[in-house]
């Protein structure tokens, strides 16, 4: 390829292109990258096809993380759900997986986030209402009623509490007789984005980076096909970031717990192979796409080179994406529907491992069960109608997804110095002074303040909302009814459940937990007795709360 000759003639096209007018005086991703006007042989000059790209399945793993990708299996489709009671979630479950849905995702109500009983009076109000209630083991019985655990993998979206419902998994596995090796799903379990961006912690970060390797090692011995965090990007994102803050935030973070691991003692390709991500798929196309293609790269460079892990395993980044939540709107909420469609869309070419698409009427309640199964529909219409699983990766070599992809890599490099700075070499210890020092948060706040300002000058057009409005529209969405007794039916059962279990082995065995955690033990064991005893969740994190304290976040000016 002669790059001069190239380079004359673009030069003469560009004086003749100079005569025509643009719409915009600059065109931007969403995130604010700036996107020239045509992109050439000239802008990828330095790709070398084997060190950037390589083959699907093999390092760097640009191209996808396994060799046959779609054409193998699709991905895995995994609406989330969960509101109300066990039950109420239990008939979702089942619901969507008559309709196709090949995984399950569980959310969990505001005070199972926190650690609160459903009779806590910080629960008031709150129980059932924007995920599942669970307190204890008796609420995983009910919610995977019918459901053989040894034929379905699961996520679980709980972050500060998150080892206790890894516990309650296995519990229930050993009721079914389902052995804990067999057990298949994701662990979400990442607490570090919480201090970023969605503010549910309990503990301080030393003490829940803890529990997270505590994981880590019990589940290489006792659940080595369950993904012990899925290391999330997505609420980074609809907290406001850009793309490039995504990616970035998010991989610091996973190279943060890495290290966390190392330091715990752990060899790194022990645990890194069951490390798996979290991204946000937004409406930005092909921004969207670099994003994911350079994840991988990175991933794969860093542990490879900074963490010496031999494993190819240890080297691909897995990762489950959702669309753009933030991004639906309530005004004409139809409107979702291609939003979603085309998130999806990025994801997939994007080489998502997992997808949840987003229901059309999330902007103005829980979604409906028509809303959850067109959202399906679109992901099977996407692996089925369309082609694009036909061939791997098919927008590699693109003059201009290659350059985005170089492009959005270096500046992800240039946050990952500034928290490097921050630690003095360590990301565990420079991610944990850029959350004491309000670094992520500041940064992630001034993203959201600029974009929306490009909203409210019209810059950036927000169809029926800042252009396009439909003055005399009418919302016709049939409302989700929550049932108004489920709180206290769950105050109710919860009573039963303490009533009829056995207290004195309820008291020794988060006995035993206290005095675990005082030592330094891993607690994983002790939570799970616990668990079996039906010791509910707000009196484990309790016994915690004594030795560990809780996290109060600094206040940055």
């Amino acid at each position: 390829m002669d790059l001069n000759r190239i380079r004359e003639k673009f030069e003469q096209w560009l004086q003749k292109r100079r005569a025509f007018k643009d719409q915009k005086p600059r065109y931007q991703t969403i995130s604010g990258l700036e996107i020239k006007d045509l992109y050439t042989p000239l802008d990828i000059q330095n790709l070398d096809y084997l060190r950037d790209l390589g083959f699907p399945g093999e390092y760097p793993y640009t191209r996808g993380v396994y060799p046959n990708m779609y054409r193998g299996k699709i991905w895995t489709i995994r609406q989330f759900a969960g509101f109300g009671r066990a039950q109420d979630t239990n008939r979702r479950f089942k619901f969507l997986l008559e309709k196709g849905q090949t995984g399950l995702s569980t959310a969990f109500d505001m005070p199972t986030l926190m650690g609160y009983d459903s009779d806590h009076p910080l629960a008031e109000g709150e129980v059932g209402r924007e995920g599942v209630a669970v307190d204890t083991l008796a609420d995983f019985e009910i919610l995977f009623d019918g459901i053989a655990l040894d034929q379905v993998s699961t996520s679980f979206t709980i972050n500060a509490p998150a080892f206790i419902i890894y516990a309650m998994y296995i519990a229930i596995g050993e009721q079914q007789g389902v052995p804990s090796h067999k057990l298949r799903g994701t662990i979400q379990n990442d607490i570090l984005k919480e201090y970023h961006a969605q503010n549910e912690w309990i503990f301080p970060p030393e003490p829940s980076i803890k529990l997270i390797t505590d994981i880590f090692e019990f589940s290489a011995q006792h659940t080595p096909k369950f993904n012990t965090i899925s290391i999330s990007g997505y609420h980074i994102r609809e907290a406001g970031s850009t793309a490039v803050q995504e990616l970035a935030f998010t991989l610091a973070d996973g190279f943060a717990y890495v290290e966390a691991g190392i330091r715990a003692g752990l060899d790194v390709d022990t645990f890194a192979p069951r490390l798996s991500f979290f991204f946000n798929s937004h409406l930005d196309f092909f921004e969207e796409i670099a994003k994911f293609r350079a994840a991988r790269r990175i991933w794969a460079r860093e542990m490879r080179n900074r963490y010496k892990a031999k494993k190819p395993e240890s080297w691909r980044l897995r990762f489950h994406t959702q669309t753009a939540g933030c991004s639906l709107m309530a005004q004409q909420p139809e409107v979702n529907h291609f939003r979603t469609a085309f998130e999806a869309l990025a994801a997939v070419l994007g080489g998502t491992q997992s997808l949840h698409t987003n229901s059309f009427d999330e902007a103005l309640q829980l979604p409906s069960e028509k809303a959850v199964t067109l959202a399906v529909r679109t992901q099977q219409v996407i692996a089925h109608e369309i082609g694009v699983i036909n061939t791997i990766d098919p927008l590699a070599g693109s003059y201009f997804v290659e350059a985005l992809t170089d492009q959005v890599e270096r500046e992800a490099y240039e946050y990952f110095d500034k928290i490097l700075e921050m630690g003095n070499g360590s990301f565990l210890d420079g991610v944990i002074a850029g959350v004491e020092r309000g670094f992520f948060k500041k940064e992630i706040a001034d993203a959201a303040y600029e974009f929306q300002k490009r909203v409210e000058s019209g810059e950036y057009i927000l169809v029926g909302v800042n252009k396009y409005v439909d003055p005399d529209e009418k919302i016709e969405v049939p409302p989700f009814k929550l049932d108004p007794t489920l709180e206290e039916d769950q105050k109710r059962f919860l009573h039963e459940v303490k009533e009829r279990r056995d207290n004195d082995a309820v008291k020794r065995a988060l006995a035993d937990l206290r005095r675990a955690a005082e030592r330094g033990d891993n607690l994983i064991p002790y939570v799970l007795e616990a668990v079996r005893r039906y010791a509910t969740e707000g009196e484990i994190v309790d016994t915690l709360k004594v030795v560990y304290g809780t996290y109060k976040e600094t206040l940055v000016v």
